[in-house]
């Protein structure tokens, strides 16, 4: 088995997202060892029946995905909702219009208020930065704010809006977040060379619609 597989979120987040692709990223995702699936929301209930309960492949849904400017109260909902029915981890949107607005005690809200609401589910957050539309100050700002928020993971991007995670990208995540934060890249990885060179920049997850062909 690929030791890529152990770094490997496998994901369908298409908007045409079917109950038979869920069911096919699930039995790849145990076939072949990789450390979690992602998936819709809409699904997690049926993902978490196909995986059973004490299987060893973590079951991560999106929350305020794609855009992030979803109210807090609907990200809080959306969260409590995939943590009580069985999701484990939670990707989930930054308010990067407030970010872009310089509205930093709103940006301060948005990741504090997702944290807690994870955290006290017992979840575990990969907080989506969009980082290919943050300057450098921008990204040293919303990553201070989710070190002292108690944000366990960053996460490079969605995937959605044209950035890719870049070896650059996650060496600068790791410069702001330091080495007790976990860092997950995602965006437009679909080769074992890619995988390979985003680790060693500093990557602890990986998530790709194309992990299968990665180990393969």
């Amino acid at each position: 088995m690929s030791t890529l597989a152990k770094f490997l979120e496998h994901t369908v987040l298409k908007a045409d997202t079917t109950l038979s692709d869920v069911q096919r990223i699930c039995e790849e995702a145990v076939q072949f060892g990789f450390a979690a699936v992602c998936i819709p929301p809409c699904f997690v209930k049926e993902a978490r029946r196909i995986l059973g309960e004490d299987n060893p492949v973590r079951l991560a849904t999106v929350v305020g995905f794609p855009m992030g400017y979803a109210a807090l109260s609907a990200k809080s909902e959306e969260i409590k909702r995939a943590l009580e029915e069985g999701a484990n981890d939670i990707d989930a949107v930054i308010n990067i219009a407030y970010v872009k607005s310089a509205q930093w005690n709103l940006v301060r809200r948005d990741i504090e208020g997702i944290a807690l609401a994870t955290s006290s589910r017992s979840g575990f957050l990969k907080l989506i930065l969009e980082a290919g539309f943050l300057s450098q100050e921008e990204l040293q700002s919303v990553c201070e704010i989710a070190i002292k928020a108690g944000v366990p993971c960053v996460k490079t991007c969605t995937g959605f809006q044209g950035f890719n995670a870049t070896e650059a990208m996650v060496k600068a995540l790791r410069e702001q977040v330091g080495p007790s934060v976990k860092i997950k890249a995602a965006g437009g990885i679909r080769d074992a060379q890619t995988a390979q060179k985003l680790i060693d920049a500093g990557a602890d997850l990986l998530g790709s619609s194309s992990s299968v062909n990665i180990v393969s």
